[in-house]
């Protein structure tokens, strides 16, 4: 059996998964709400949870469903512009996310953190329960930074890294982050034809942190970049992460499967 099965084999065998969502997949290039992806997400992450396995959602997109809803024709850049705009997009994510699972049978339960209250143990503890409590009255967590009263979050945070940290502190079994492109390449695929998709990732060294480029989209934050510092971070832990393309959600039950997906980052 290749290394890459064997790999995946822990993926699957995952308990709790922390999957996160990236802007670029919830939403229209015009920072509208992708409805038919959403309810696509939403239907296989219930499946997914129906078949035993506990799920929790990281979800990006506060701001740019703002703006969007706000009839901006792009992301604020000013504090005051990205608070509004998040205070507007966290009720529209969640009433949709809310109505979606609870079609299913499943509630949802929203949890917004920043970095202070990570750093803090005794605050860090009680998200940590509060999660656990979650997932044992058989709800769905969804995850967000507080943008709307985090400034330094909005500036330097991202959701990647959330959801790494948030797959480390409630001992997840695997990550799995869904953006716009399928994987890690050797270079950026957007720009080089010659690009590669890597299957699998055991080391991370220079030559892959500079393989790792790109800006995200209008509407959303990060790149690649910070995706692989979420993976390495839940490689640190542990916690096998696979980065793949979220365009058809359906791909999960592919990689449930035990069918390579993306790129797997397993030490």
């Amino acid at each position: 059996m290749s290394a890459l099965n064997e790999k995946i084999k822990k993926v699957q065998a995952a308990k709790r998964v922390v999957v996160k969502v990236g802007t670029s997949t919830l939403t229209y290039p015009n920072g509208s709400l992708n409805i038919r992806r959403i309810e696509t997400l939403v239907k296989v992450l219930s499946d997914i949870k129906n078949s035993g396995k506990e799920v929790v959602l990281v979800t990006s997109g506060a701001i740019g469903v703002g703006a969007a809803h706000l009839g901006l024709k792009e992301r604020p850049r000013d504090i005051g512009g990205k608070q509004a705009a998040a205070a507007v997009g966290q009720c529209e994510l969640m009433y949709i996310y809310d109505k979606q699972f609870a079609e299913y049978g499943h509630v949802t339960g929203q949890v917004l953190l920043t970095r202070d209250v990570i750093e803090d143990e005794k605050r860090k503890t009680n998200v940590i329960n509060t999660i656990n409590q979650l997932l044992v009255y058989g709800a769905v967590p969804i995850v967000n930074e507080n943008d709307t009263v985090s400034v330094e979050e909005i500036e330097f945070g991202d959701n990647d890294t959330l959801s790494a940290v948030v797959a480390v502190l409630s001992g997840a079994g695997a990550l799995i982050i869904l953006t716009d492109i399928d994987g890690m390449y050797s270079s950026d695929p957007r720009t080089n034809d010659d690009a590669v998709l890597i299957p699998l990732v055991e080391e991370f060294d220079d030559t892959l942190r500079k393989a790792a480029s790109g800006a995200g989209s209008a509407y959303g934050t990060g790149g690649m970049v910070t995706k692989l510092h979420a993976a390495e971070i839940a490689a640190e832990a542990g916690i096998p992460a696979v980065i793949m393309n979220g365009r058809n959600p359906l791909r999960l039950y592919d990689l449930f499967d035990g069918k390579p997906v993306g790129t797997l980052f397993c030490k």
